[in-house]
């Protein structure tokens, strides 16, 4: 499957232009046919924690994942987006109710090239006072699904960065593993020696979506990756908006573990003890 990666700047709260930038980008990786365009987090609203939990109304939310969702529709294309979502549940957290009243998670959403949601996914971990401020950390794992023929999961931003998370995403048959991420200027290692790491020792694809520019107070990296289950490199942009595109599959999967069989040698067991 030939996959999609936006990298681009958001606005805070103005929807109505992020919109657009995912529709365009969409229109675009459709034409080259793609399956699937991943774009980063919270990108539809913007990624400004404390702004979105002081002013966004809760109640445009259903209307901003229908757009989504007749965007997918439109360029028949799968779409993976991520906005805030009520919290069921909480959990220990510092987090205050938001402006509707209510707790939010950081969610993300594989949506069909029908516009179906087909996979949802809640962050479980929260990176900084203001994430934890304005939102809750989720507890359920990874789930999977097939999708164009790979078993596709997701994980948020900061979750990719413990191993434990991607490795629960592969123990659950995971082929590909999408991520939406709003990562900082000075973090560089993530996308260039972390996401590759994490794609060799759980011998899976990981596609790594950032923002780029300046959004309320945070200037971003940029630095968007897709990573094969070798730990090669298949895709990369720079500082700047971008669209990237790389092949992903079974077969590079399928190669990986039978070459050296990580997930099989595991000793889950054995780790529990040196834990207790």
């Amino acid at each position: 499957m030939l996959l999609s990666v936006l990298q681009a700047n958001a606005s805070v709260l103005d929807v109505d232009a992020n919109l657009r930038t995912i529709d365009d980008a969409a229109r675009r990786a459709s034409r080259a046919g793609a399956g699937l365009l991943l774009t980063p987090e919270l990108f539809p609203v913007g990624y400004a924690p404390l702004r979105l939990h002081a002013e966004l109304d809760p109640e445009t939310l259903p209307g901003i994942r229908e757009r989504l969702a007749n965007i997918a529709r439109t360029h028949g294309i799968g779409l993976v987006y991520s906005l805030p979502a009520a919290a069921e549940h909480t959990y220990d957290d510092d987090a205050e109710p938001a402006s509707g009243g209510g707790r939010w998670h950081i969610s993300a959403t594989l949506l069909d090239a029908s516009g179906k949601e087909i996979l949802s996914y809640n962050k479980v971990h929260l990176f900084g006072a203001e994430e934890h401020k304005a939102f809750v950390g989720a507890q359920a794992p990874p789930a999977v699904v097939d999708f164009n023929g790979l078993r596709t999961s997701m994980l948020i931003c900061y979750d990719v960065e413990f191993p434990e998370a991607v490795r629960a995403a592969a123990t659950r048959g995971a082929e590909l593993l999408l991520v939406p991420t709003a990562l900082s200027a000075g973090f560089d290692n993530v996308p260039q020696v972390l996401i590759r790491a994490r794609a060799l020792e759980s011998q899976l694809n990981v596609a790594y979506a950032n923002h780029c520019g300046h959004e309320d107070v945070y200037n971003f990296l940029g630095g968007s990756v897709v990573a094969g289950p070798d730990g090669s490199l298949l895709a990369a942009a720079g500082d700047g908006a971008s669209l990237l595109f790389a092949e992903v599959g079974t077969d590079s999967v399928n190669a990986a573990r039978a070459e050296v069989p990580y997930l099989q040698e595991r000793r889950p067991e054995l780790y529990a003890e040196w834990d207790r």
